[in-house]
């Protein structure tokens, strides 16, 4: 096949691109620029888009012995998922930007552009599997499950993954760093981004306050009612914070406080005990799902609610593009905004992601 390799600068894609090389396809190499200004992103190893990693990408596709391109994705990345993510944050609603760069800009502008152009599919370093049963393309965890990446490609419509490849989901990521260095790539022992690429020196609520300005609020207290303070804006909270709520005064029980929930018309803030925070029904909507066709009836899965840990078993009910999950096990610091993705439990091969869907509610 003629396949378009995503390379981020990073080991994992550039031992996903060696694979594919070496399985016979037609590689090409491609690094995303984007940022309008990559000089502004954090340098070194915490991002992913710096100007350092788009020389670390040319250097290994140079010694793969493929072409090598840069394309500029910055304004439609600014517009997918920048400002996405503000938004969410503005409306009081906490977003997962990873999952819309790789549904908006990586499986969607770069395989448009990659079909376009004659590919056959796109590969990505991501850790994650991809078989077919019955024609139909099924996404998988990974075999690492400390780097399992199927989380934040759930949200990809099952024509995306027509066309896409994850040389890496079998694999561990030691593995591949001894591989990496075996194959006499440079970046091998390069360590792994972290944070959130388009933020300069992490601090979101800074990057936040100078997009959204002060939007003052108080903090209430779910069970009283009693505002216990004041605050700059909701963007500055997510459900389930614990640090930074500027409250002064102790609780009555002298147990720290949670945020239970954000009202950004009123600027409400409500914070309560960690027990306020369990959760045993998700309401979600903007379903996808991977076999074309929603659950059949109540199907018992397991749903996941962050990148890395909030899992649970349950009983999950679509309707349309709707989708009810009734908790068997609560959960905690579960935000409006997050992505749940439902799981069919399968120790041997990987569990099989079931579908997705953003949560609008909780109860």
């Amino acid at each position: 096949m003629r396949v378009l390799a995503a390379m981020s600068g990073g080991v994992d894609s550039a031992v996903a691109a060696a694979r594919a090389v070496e399985a016979g396809h037609d590689v090409t190499g491609v690094h995303l620029a984007l940022s309008a200004k990559p000089g502004t992103l954090r340098t070194g190893a915490r991002g992913c888009c710096t100007v350092e990693d788009s020389r670390d990408a040319r250097r290994a596709a140079d010694i793969l012995g493929i072409p090598f391109y840069v394309w500029d994705f910055a304004e439609r990345f600014t517009e997918e998922v920048v400002e996405t993510f503000v938004g969410e944050y503005a409306a009081g609603r906490t977003p997962n930007p990873c999952v819309t760069c790789n549904e908006k800009i990586k499986f969607e502008a770069l395989l448009e552009k990659a079909i376009a152009l004659g590919f056959d599919a796109v590969c990505t370093g991501h850790y994650a599997r991809l078989s077919v049963s019955g024609g139909v393309p099924e996404l998988r965890r990974s075999a690492d499950d400390h780097k399992d990446q199927s989380y934040v490609l759930a949200s990809l419509t099952p024509q995306q993954l027509r066309h896409a490849m994850f040389p890496l989901g079998a694999s561990r990521k030691p593995d591949v760093r001894d591989e990496a260095a075996e194959r006499g790539l440079a970046v091998a022992e390069k360590p792994d981004s972290h944070d959130i690429c388009f933020i300069p020196d992490g601090d979101t609520k800074k990057f936040l306050d100078d997009r959204l300005g002060e939007r003052p609020g108080d903090l209430v207290d779910a069970e009283t009612g009693a505002v216990l303070g004041q605050h700059s804006g909701v963007h500055g909270f997510t459900v389930g914070q614990r640090k930074g709520l500027g409250i002064d005064a102790p609780a009555a029980d002298g147990k720290p406080r949670y945020v239970l929930s954000l009202e950004p018309v009123s600027g409400t803030v409500e914070v309560g005990s960690s027990q306020e925070l369990s959760v045993s029904t998700i309401d979600a909507d903007r379903a996808i799902w991977p076999s074309e066709q929603p659950l059949p009836g109540p199907t018992e899965c397991v749903v996941q609610v962050r990148a890395h840990g909030g899992m649970a078993p349950a009983v999950a009910e679509a309707d349309g593009d709707a989708v009810r999950m009734s908790l068997r096990e609560p959960l905690t610091g579960v935000a409006p905004g997050q992505v749940a993705v439902l799981y069919r439990p399968d120790s041997e091969a990987g569990d099989v992601v079931l579908g997705s869907a953003k949560i609008a509610a909780t109860a």
